[in-house]
């Protein structure tokens, strides 16, 4: 429940792949632009507004079902903060 923190399903395994995220993001949406939101964090509010705020996995015996390599993150755009993580399990 936060607009600077976004969260996404992505490889897990190779550190420099969230490296190559980060990096990436920040070529395209750099910190500082003309922006008008006078926080000064809007790039933080558009990377989240891409990744997006949440992630839909299926569980099966009480496991997620991930695969080999993936992993869930919470990307943190505007921080380091202490951010709540809402968890909704549904039963189909």
């Amino acid at each position: 429940p936060h607009t600077t923190a976004g969260l996404t399903l992505n490889e897990n395994c190779d550190p420099a792949v969230r490296q190559d995220i980060l990096q990436t993001l920040d070529r395209l949406i750099p910190i500082t632009n003309d922006y008008e939101h006078a926080e000064g964090n809007s790039s933080a509010h558009i990377k989240a507004t891409l990744v997006g705020f949440s992630a839909s996995v299926p569980v099966q015996n009480g496991q997620l079902l991930l695969g080999a390599w993936q992993g869930i993150y919470l990307a943190e755009f505007d921080g380091p903060r202490t951010r709540r993580v809402l968890v909704n399990v549904t039963a189909s």
